[in-house]
Parts: C-alpha cells; sequence; structure tokens
C-alpha cells in the first residue's frame, strides 16, 4: 500500500493497472481525507446490480443506505440493490469500527464520533464508522471519489483503505437571511452542499434591521410587519437610489421545523442568531416603545449600522427577548443559539434617561475598560444567557459581547480578525473562528470586479485566502488555550446577494476551500494540490445544477 496521489494516478492509467477505456475512481477528495493507502496492483470493479449490506433495524443506517445508493446512481448511472444482512454482498456498511483499547464511547470526542473507514479489495467495499454519522461521511467519500457520467457499465476502483475523521467539531456557513429572504427550497439545496463538503454547522441570520424573518407566535405581527421593507437601495454600497418595490418574506415556525429536520438527516445542526440588541429596527418598526426615543421606526431600507436599538433600561426589552427566545427554543433543537451582540451603537443610550437610570439602578461605572453603556449590554447579554441556560443552551455571540465581561460558559465567535478569538480563549472561553478577511465570502473573490457579480468591495477574499487560514493561532495561544477553539466558519452576508444563483457563485467554490481548512490537519493542504483536485468537484456541482465562480484566486 501506498499513499495516493494525482500523479500517481495517471502514472499507473499509463502502466495499465487502470484499463484506460473504463471508467475510475479518484480518492483524493475535497476535503481530502486522513490516511489513503492504494494498492496499484489491483482493482474492484462497481457494476450495476450489486448488493449493498447493512443493519435494516437501525434506521439512521438505513436512510444513509439510501442517500448512498442514490449518490451513486446520480453520479455513475449504476444501480445498486439493497441486500440487507447479506454478508456476501459486494459492498458492505457496518458500524464495526475496531475500539482502540479501553475505549469508552461516552469518552469521544465529536470528531472520533464521526470517524471512518473504507476498504476496497478483491471481496468488495466496506464501509465501517463508529456512529451512522461517519457512514454518511464515508458515503460523501466515495460520491466524491466517483466519475461523474450517465451511464456506466462499471468503475473501476483501486484496492485502498482510508481512514479518516474532522480535524473540528464545528464547521459552520452563515447564511443571511435578514438582509434577503432565501426560500426553504433553495435552503435545502444550500444545505446539500454544505453536507457535500463536511460542514456540520448552518449559522441561520434570521433578523436585520432590514427584515424579521422567524414567526413569533405571541407577537404575530412582528413578522407579518417587520418582515416587509418598503424598498431597497440598489447598486454598490449605499448608492442612494432605490427600487421603489416593497420587499419581504418570513419563515413559519413549521417551515423552520422542517428547514431543521432536512439539515439533521445531512448531520448539520442548524444555529438559529437573533442578533439583539441592536439590528433591531424591524422589531423596534412593530414595537417602537421598545427604543429609547419612542420612534417611528421603518424597517431599514439600505444598509449599515443603525443608531436605533433596543432601550436597555426598558423592563419590557428583556421580556420581548425572552418571549421571542422561548419560542426560539422550542424550534431549534440546537445547543448553540447566537444573540449577535455586535454593532450596538450607544449613542441612544448615552442620552435615554430610561437606560441611565438602569445603569445608575445597576451600579455601573466606567472602569477602564468598560465604559458603563458597555456593561449594560453585557448585563442584557447575561440575563439572557441565564435564561438560556436553564434551557440546556449555550450562546453564542459575535466578539463584542466581550466588551463589557461575560461568564466563562459565553462561546465567542470571532469576526473582527482573530484577536477577539485569542482573547476570548486566554479567558477561558470557548471560541469560533470566523474572521473578516478569511471568511466573508460575500466580498469578492476575484481581483478583477468586472469578472463577478458585484458585492462590496472593501477587499478581496479569494479561495487561496480562505485556504490559507489556520485557526489555531499557535504563536498566540497555548496549546490548552487552542482546545477550547471549536472551530472555523465562513459567512455568506447578503446586503448585495439577492438570488439563489449568485449566492451559490458566492459560496463556491470556497467553501471547498474552507472545507480543507475545517477538516483537514494543516500538514495536508497545499493549495496548488486542491487546484488539481478542483475540477472533478466542479463537476458534482454542474451534476447538482448549483452556479459557482469558474475562476480561482
Amino acid at each position: 500500500m501506498r499513499k495516493l496521489s494525482f500523479f500517481l494516478f495517471i502514472a499507473l492509467v499509463i502502466a495499465g493497472t487502470l484499463s484506460a477505456n473504463a471508467q475510475h475512481a479518484e480518492y483524493d477528495v475535497i476535503p481530502l481525507p486522513k490516511e489513503v493507502k492504494v494498492d496499484s496492483a489491483n482493482v474492484f470493479v462497481l457494476k450495476n446490480g450489486m448488493g449493498v449490506s447493512f443493519d435494516a433495524s437501525n434506521e439512521e443506517v438505513y436512510r444513509n443506505v439510501l442517500f448512498f445508493r442514490q449518490w451513486i446512481e446520480e453520479t455513475t448511472g449504476i444501480t445498486l440493490k439493497l441486500a440487507p444482512g447479506d454478508k456476501k454482498a459486494a459492498i458492505r456498511m457496518s458500524l464495526d469500527y475496531p475500539k482502540a483499547k479501553g475505549e469508552v464511547e461516552s469518552d469521544l470526542t465529536e470528531q472520533q464520533k464521526e470517524a471512518y473507514i473504507i476498504k476496497v479489495d478483491k471481496k468488495g467495499i466496506d464501509i465501517i464508522a463508529r456512529q451512522p454519522i461517519g457512514l454518511f461521511r464515508a458515503a460523501q467519500t466515495l460520491r466524491k471519489s466517483l466519475p461523474i457520467v450517465k451511464n456506466a457499465d462499471k468503475v473501476e476502483l483501486l484496492y485502498a483503505e482510508i481512514y479518516d475523521e474532522p480535524r473540528f467539531e464545528y464547521r459552520g456557513v452563515l447564511l443571511d437571511c435578514g438582509r434577503h429572504y432565501f426560500t426553504v427550497e433553495f435552503i435545502k439545496k444550500f444545505l446539500d452542499v454544505m453536507a457535500l463538503h463536511g460542514s456540520n454547522q448552518f449559522h441561520w441570520h434570521l433578523t436585520e434591521d432590514q427584515g424579521w424573518r422567524f414567526e413569533v407566535k405571541a407577537y404575530p405581527s412582528l413578522a407579518q410587519k417587520g418582515s416587509v421593507r418598503a424598498e431597497t437601495v440598489i447598486g454598490p454600497g449605499n448608492s442612494g437610489i432605490y427600487n421603489g418595490t416593497p420587499y419581504g418574506g418570513y419563515y413559519t415556525q413549521e417551515e423552520c421545523r422542517e428547514v431543521v429536520r432536512y439539515a439533521a438527516e445531512r448531520y448539520i445542526n442548524v444555529v438559529p442568531e437573533i442578533d439583539l440588541p441592536g439590528h433591531m429596527q424591524s422589531a423596534l418598526h412593530v414595537f417602537p416603545h421598545l427604543g429609547c426615543t419612542g420612534g417611528p421606526y421603518p424597517v431599514r431600507t439600505y444598509w449599515g449600522v443603525s443608531r436605533e436599538v433596543l432601550c436597555g433600561g426598558n423592563p419590557e426589552t428583556l421580556t420581548f427577548l425572552k418571549t421571542v427566545l422561548g419560542e426560539l427554543c422550542d424550534v431549534f433543537p440546537s445547543k448553540y443559539i447566537h444573540i449577535g451582540g455586535d454593532e450596538c451603537p450607544k449613542h441612544r443610550w448615552q442620552k435615554c434617561p430610561t437606560c441611565q437610570a438602569k445603569i445608575k439602578e445597576l451600579g455601573l461605572k466606567n472602569d477602564g475598560k468598560h465604559t458603563p453603556e458597555n456593561q449594560l449590554q453585557s448585563y442584557i447579554n447575561r440575563e439572557v444567557e441565564s435564561f438560556m441556560k436553564e434551557r440546556g443552551r449555550a450562546i453564542i455571540g459575535w466578539d463584542e459581547i466581550l466588551e463589557g465581561g461575560l461568564s466563562g460558559e459565553s462561546i465567542i465567535m470571532s469576526w473582527r480578525g482573530t484577536k477577539g478569538g485569542i482573547a476570548a480563549a486566554r479567558q477561558g472561553h470557548r471560541v469560533i473562528m470566523s474572521p473578516n478577511v478569511f471568511s466573508y465570502i460575500d466580498h469578492p473573490q476575484l481581483k478583477d470586479l468586472g469578472k463577478q457579480p458585484r458585492t462590496t468591495d472593501s477587499y478581496i477574499v479569494s479561495a487561496s485566502k480562505v485556504y490559507s487560514f489556520e485557526p489555531l493561532i499557535p504563536d498566540s495561544l497555548t496549546k490548552e488555550q487552542q482546545r477550547l477553539i471549536l472551530g472555523p466558519q465562513v459567512n455568506l452576508w447578503t446586503e448585495h446577494v439577492a438570488y439563489p444563483q449568485h449566492a451559490f457563485y458566492q459560496l463556491l467554490p470556497r467553501l471547498g476551500a474552507s472545507s480543507e481548512v475545517q477538516w483537514c490537519n494543516p500538514d495536508q493542504k497545499n493549495f496548488d494540490y486542491f487546484k488539481k483536485r478542483l475540477p472533478r468537484l466542479k463537476k458534482l456541482y454542474d451534476l447538482l445544477g448549483v452556479n459557482y465562480c469558474k475562476q480561482l484566486e
């Protein structure tokens, strides 16, 4: 056995181990598995009608077998038959992962739970995992290994052993549906693409100054009225030119549950975000008494940071937030709930008698590090955190929530570079690394702005830039602090992304680059090698009918 490389594969075809006129599998997929060993002297031939053996009593395993069968047929045209319990079947999917000495399942890391082994030899294909999620990951790897042809009579696979598990437990992708609304149908396809790349956390940004997208039963008008803006600014930045067309849309709780179910079948957790106490102008439009000035507050029609935020001193603010978040918990089972916390200007609070009275009541004073107004936001955050803890949830917040002090149980999402994440880890917080210059894929991916749809143009986030990110910051964090880094995330903000085709263009192939940051060890990463492996993945994008950037920088 030897490790597989692109050049080895070409040599094998020339040498004749692989038939030159046959269809071949290639194991160097994206993201690259931890270890791939091949026996270059032998091949297994996958043919139409071969059976897949599995434990039919396990519904989760059964579902993954159906996924695998569907993907093989979509990719190659080869149809496999279900053969539950048939040990002589050519393909065998099982939970017979070898246990290490003294291994206790309850002590496994989240990454170890996703581990899998693929063995290809004269007996066929063995797909082995600890848990059903590992079978799903293995099936995706084989799906990406196979050639994309309409009707293959057979596919040759080199004998191989593949051992794999992800590097990070949290592998996130954000979709902003506050600025622009995307249908449930689109979100399902978005989740399919995430699953293809091994991402497992869908950060669903549901509320913004420009639109409230989550139905709250206690406040029916919140989504009905707060989701609709009178018009939308068009062109780059805030051009001052508007389209004059009302824009709206929101998700019912049943639609949200449908997304959660669909995501869970693909081993993706949905992390909902209700951004607070800023980015709330759409809520203030419906409930102006929750603002510092009493309004009126139109649902915002242009981008940027609004000074209009929830009143920090009004007791009804916390009542409102707890009601909204309580219903959010009823709909989303995620152990993580994102509360935003970013870009909350304190201009109104500084002049608001109600906020200043609350600051005095709480005894908040400038301590040299944090202003009283920053501490007032932390007071709200702690109230929300306590409320969520009672429901068994942990809060995630953008790195601004550090500006006033927090408990060590809060999770920090570092977006203003990596400094916030480093500071948070040093304070004992868990961290998700999402620095804008590496992770904000709403920004252009090509230097020539004329060769891509127009978005924001303040800086370029190319695929190579995404690929170059190292989340653990070894020079700044100790080994113990590095363990607090849950993983990285890429973010697709949608101020200038209004349509599905544009959204996928912004996402791909940068999600492929990010997937190797999320999944692979640093010593596996090589951008030139990534570029050589990308064409096959792009063929799969074509098969799925999703748009992507054809160039790579």
